[in-house]
């Protein structure tokens, strides 16, 4: 029986997966690497710190499994969207990736709007916004010509990491569509936002499927991973097409509501369907023929990290003593506090917005702080105001009136009882879980599954491998408490957009 391979290169550690058929997990293995920070709103990663992880990860996930390469029968790769990778004609990096939360584009991309707003709306299907690919290409065009006139290939953070696996420059419609370059109804490379930036087609890799074979494993790579040569690799897919995948978002009426690192709450379409705002995203799906909308929130889960990192400190103390997570000891505190935390809200803003507000300058806020409120109520505010940012992508396509029958609480979010009850009840609605918890990274598998024939097609993999464990009801005297609170959170942003900017001009 062949096994399946998973790699998500996440925002702060490379994951690698083995799978059965059925979709049973059998080893995985996890590696962490840094963040930098070189500027006030400025994120990069060294592309080397991936690949050092992947290694790294591969070797665990293999050895945890007892597994021996060459039962491997095909291996997904996702990782985190939009981040920028520029190679020379030798294929060295050029410079730090610069990643998806950095928030340095504003001018760029209000100049590609300017330029181009109704041909980038009517290919991409989206505007420009700080987060995706093709503003920070141009920030590099401007501000680092020396190193511009060097590229050769510019890459996002997985298909990076595949060209190190398999030597080929590939990539796959679904992260290919964060990048503001692809015609999303064509699935294929915009030759005219391309030619509107002069940008050179064959700089870029070639657009695949996402259970298309692009290429398999060197005979380098293989010495450097334990890997099999020969190995077929698949095209995968960015990390928020990966996890609808892996959360078996594949068919209209199903949502994802995900509490990763990001906040994401995602729909799958049968046909394009765009927010006539432009608030949420809609970019090809993994599944050949399909699309998705998702709105996108940049501090859900980091939020709550953030919380623990500075406030959390005898938390984590009590952790290494006892074993314990601190995130459960954490969570365990606020769940003692009523709903709505006696009347403190918290602005979930802390490196900016993007959906409903595609804002870079956007602060966190605690509001409405009194002495009466402790640690386990700023916890817990933390919580109930990362939902309520859900709750505003959830809006949204519900107005564009997309088909809603379920939806499934995703993310390291969802294994929090606590914090799916708190969705339900913002939400007014049923919070499912399933029996998978890798997400990406089972996602991608599940295509290298496709893609090398041990499934049909997509919606085999997921059939065959996905099922609901649990439902989260809503308690409906939370739910009218909630509603009163989501008004006011919802109006606190308007209130605050100016004075955000001011104080972003004083920081700088």
């Amino acid at each position: 029986m062949p096994y399946l391979m998973g790699i998500d290169i996440g925002t702060t550690s490379a994951r690698a997966i083995i799978i059965d058929e059925s979709g049973k997990l059998v080893g995985a293995g996890v590696s962490e690497y840094p963040l930098y920070h070189p500027q006030p709103l400025f994120v990069e990663q060294e592309p080397l710190d991936w690949w050092e992880g992947t290694k790294k990860a591969i070797g665990e996930a293999l050895k945890n499994a007892n597994v021996q390469s060459h039962e491997i029968g095909g291996i997904g790769i996702s990782g985190q969207m939009h981040s920028l990778v520029l190679l020379d004609n030798h294929c060295k990096v050029l410079r730090r990736s610069i990643l998806w939360c950095d928030q340095r584009t504003v001018k760029q991309c209000e100049y590609i709007m300017r330029k181009t707003k109704q041909t980038l709306v009517q290919s991409t299907g989206n505007p420009a916004l700080t987060g995706f690919t093709l503003p920070k290409i141009i920030w590099v065009m401007q501000e680092e010509p020396e190193i511009y006139e060097k590229v050769h290939k510019m890459l996002l953070p997985k298909d990076y990491i595949r060209f190190k696996l398999t030597g080929e420059f590939a990539t796959e419609v679904s992260d290919a569509s964060g990048t503001l370059m692809l015609d999303v109804k064509k699935r294929k490379w915009s030759e005219e936002i391309l030619s509107a930036f002069r940008i050179k087609k064959e700089n870029l890799p070639v657009v695949y499927e996402s259970p298309q074979i692009t290429g398999k494993i060197t005979s380098e790579s293989a010495k450097e991973t334990g890997l099999k040569e020969g190995i077929p690799v698949v095209g995968g897919a960015g990390d928020q097409a990966a996890g609808g995948v892996g959360n078996g978002i594949i068919k209209e009426g199903l949502l994802s509501s995900t509490i990763g690192t990001s906040g994401v709450v995602f729909a799958s379409l049968d046909d394009v369907k765009v927010d006539p705002f432009l608030r949420t995203h809609t970019f090809c799906h993994a599944i050949p023929g399909k699309w998705h909308i998702m709105g996108v929130m940049l501090c859900a889960g980091v939020s709550l990290k953030w919380f623990r990192d500075t406030f959390g400190m005898e938390e984590v103390n009590v952790g290494k003593m006892t074993g314990q997570d601190p995130y459960e000891i954490l969570t365990m505190e606020a769940s003692q506090v009523k709903p709505c935390s006696e009347g403190l809200i918290f602005l979930p803003y802390l490196m900016g917005e993007r959906t409903p507000y595609p804002d870079p300058y956007a602060k966190g806020v605690f509001f409405g702080l009194t002495p009466r409120h402790t640690k386990a109520h700023l916890v817990r505010a933390v919580m109930e105001g990362v939902a309520f940012g859900l709750r505003d992508s959830l809006e949204i396509i519900k107005k564009l009136r997309i088909k809603i029958e379920e939806i499934r609480a995703s993310g390291g979010g969802a294994r929090s009882t606590l914090w799916r009850q708190i969705q339900a009840d913002i939400n007014n609605a049923p919070m499912s879980t399933i029996s998978i918890k890798e997400g990406p990274a089972f996602g991608v598998a599940l295509l290298a599954g496709v893609g090398t024939g041990i499934y049909k097609n997509v919606e085999e993999a997921c059939d065959n491998t996905i099922h609901v464990t649990s439902v989260t009801e809503p308690i409906k005297e939370n739910v009218k408490r909630y509603e009163e609170y989501y008004r006011i959170y919802r109006s606190l942003y308007q209130k605050l957009k100016d004075e955000f900017v001011q104080v972003s001009g004083l920081d700088m």
